[in-house]
């Protein structure tokens, strides 16, 4: 397809880059041996299983199974589509990605490149007119009524978006079409465009790589939170109309559920974060931050999804829910614990934090400061003691009914659990609540049943001659340089022999390729993940010897292939099917044959 980086370039970037720096500059490696070695980024653990090797240019955690390229790290790590984390390494390297038939990209890449120049130099253009606009005094007042420095509303980017309808076509002279797709106007009945953010605070919300993808606009008049402005009259009545929060639509490059407001400063001000805070609004987040409290971000007027949770796990195995301590609070609360249901096992931890009533975060850490907010945090209900405590109190726990229905109530909810051992451990908790037999319970919540130690599974014995030699070439591609016998497969019929032949092929073609590199030409295929597993298992044969091992199995194989050709041959025979050129082919395999065993 015109527009895609061509394989070649793919192959030189993993040549020119070193998997170990760029791992070693997102997650600190310590030398093992031949490889490195760390605490896993994918999840929580304590003793390290994470390893990177440098000869193979592939990472494993032999703890959760993730493993891959450099490619692959930064798109787990960063969260990046393959296309923007070959960008990334290639920028880091210095390269020029390029496009097959002399496209600069694809189209659609191109569309949402164009997408995220419009929204930078609009959130440039508001944070402008926040600083100059004559009526910008009204935000100005307002959010230093909020007690904001300048030093973070400069971090935060915060802007104002200024009366009339059409500023935005005027400053960025981009088409209609475009500012629409970008999420910055809406169509008129008539076919017409005007501005969706008129006399507004904004808020510019960027994606895991700081691109702006869309905006919070926060009107300046209404709501109890201006009251605090010296400027709370005029702002409301001059303030525009409409909901007190107005947030970009959906678009190409913005989705709702997906995005977290302040997760890229959270990441920039705090270089190895532990734990993240979910509050409701976007002056929650700069507001906490404006008291030193970092981790802090928001969802964007929708409550806290499956993907949002999966977003935060990727940075942090602790995430504390801030919610109002109300009825609507506590309601969001339980929405996000049946959300993180499907997301939440061993290693990851949530918390729910409930304010005090008339306080949100904003005002609750002015009087208690940034000590004080944090140990509310510490103290923060886990998500066992909130689940049961939730649901207990519902029904009358000295019945039989009343913990019948408990049951009831907790068993859907734990079958959403991943196996393992947290949905093990929630159902034996169950069990204890419900004064029932954990055993009689595992079978009502399809929860494993009363558990041994774990034990780490024992290796493949790795006896099949094909699997063998793939192993060894993952662990030294340049052995396909001595191979002698180039015909060694071919006809022979085993399980992965088509594979073991490509990547032959593939190696000839190239044999300056890694393990990493060998596995990204097979990226989302199933023969890719085959060869990962493979990938992970060390090579029982010293350096020295992976020349001669290699040798014996090729061998090993085209001596299988004769016997099969053989087989074949007598079986025809035996019909009296055979051609000519094959009575001839049988007449050397015996003389072979015979030869071979005297």
């Amino acid at each position: 397809m015109a527009g895609r980086i061509p394989s070649h370039f793919i192959d030189e970037l993993l040549t020119r880059v070193d998997i170990v720096d760029v791992i070693d500059g997102r997650v600190a490696l310590k030398k093992a041996g031949r490889e490195y070695t760390a605490c896993c980024p994918f999840h929580n653990e304590k003793t390290p299983s994470f390893t990177v090797s440098r000869e193979k240019q592939f990472y494993h955690c032999f703890g959760c199974g993730a493993h891959g390229s450099a490619i692959g790290f930064l798109m787990e790590y960063e969260h990046l589509g393959f296309v923007e984390a070959v960008e990334e390494l290639a920028g880091a390297a210095g390269l020029e990605v390029p496009r097959e038939a002399g496209s600069a990209a694809p189209s659609a890449d191109r569309g949402d490149q164009d997408l995220y120049e419009l929204l930078g130099r609009a959130a440039d253009y508001y944070r402008q007119q926040l600083r100059q606009h004559p009526q910008a005094r009204q935000a100005q007042d307002y959010l230093k009524g909020r007690g904001l420095s300048g030093e973070i509303a400069a971090e935060f980017e915060l802007g104002f978006a200024p009366p009339g309808w059409d500023n935005l076509s005027a400053v960025l002279g981009a088409k209609p079409e475009r500012l629409l797709a970008a999420g910055l106007v809406i169509r008129k009945d008539n076919g017409g465009h005007y501005d969706r953010f008129r006399e507004r605070i904004m808020f510019p919300i960027r994606d895991r790589r700081g691109r702006v993808v869309g905006f919070g606009g926060r009107i300046m008049g209404g709501g109890s939170e201006v009251q605090g402005s010296a400027n709370a009259a005029g702002a409301r009545k001059a303030g525009a109309s409409g909901p007190k929060y107005l947030n970009s639509p959906e678009t190409p490059v913005f989705h709702k559920g997906s995005e977290l407001y302040g997760l890229y400063q959270a990441r920039k001000a705090v270089r190895k974060l532990e734990r993240l805070v979910v509050v409701e609004g976007y002056m929650d987040v700069v507001s906490l931050a404006q008291f030193g409290v970092r981790n802090v971000v928001a969802t964007l007027g929708t409550a806290t999804t499956t993907e949002h949770l999966q977003r935060l796990f990727r940075v942090v195995p602790q995430v504390v829910f801030c919610f109002d301590g109300d009825r609507a609070g506590r309601e969001a609360a339980w929405r996000a614990l049946e959300n993180a249901l499907p997301v939440l096992s061993e290693g990851r931890q949530i918390n729910f934090m409930f304010l005090p009533d008339g306080e949100d975060p904003d005002s609750l850490v002015r009087k208690e400061g940034q000590a004080g907010f944090e140990r509310r945090l510490e103290n923060a209900s886990p998500f066992s003691s909130y689940f049961f405590e939730t649901l207990s109190r519902a029904v009358d726990l000295g019945s039989i009914d009343g913990r019948a229905r408990l049951v009831e109530q907790a068993r859907p909810l734990l079958k959403r659990l991943p196996q393992g051992v947290f949905r093990h451990m929630m159902a034996t908790r169950l069990a204890e609540i419900a004064r029932l037999d954990a055993t009689a319970l595992a079978d009502l919540t399809g929860a494993p049943q009363p558990m041994a130690a774990p034990r780490r599974s024992a290796p493949p014995a790795g006896t099949s001659p094909v699997r063998r030699a793939i192993r060894l070439l993952l662990q030294r591609p340049q052995l396909v340089e001595n191979l002698r016998e180039l015909d060694a497969l071919q006809g022979l019929e085993l399980p992965g022999v088509p594979l073991l032949q490509a990547m032959i092929d593939l190696l000839r073609a190239r044999p300056h390729l890694s393990c990493g590199a060998i596995l990204e030409h097979w990226r989302g295929q199933e023969e890719g993940r085959h060869l990962a597993r493979l990938a992970q298992s060390p090579v029982d044969v010293p350096d020295e010897g992976l020349a001669v091992e290699f040798a014996d199995v090729i061998s090993h194989l085209a001596a299988l292939r004769d016997e099969q050709t053989l087989d074949r041959l007598l079986a025809k025979s035996r019909l009296g099917v055979l051609s000519d050129e094959e009575k001839h082919q049988l007449k050397q395999s015996l003389a072979a044959k015979s030869g071979g065993g005297a």
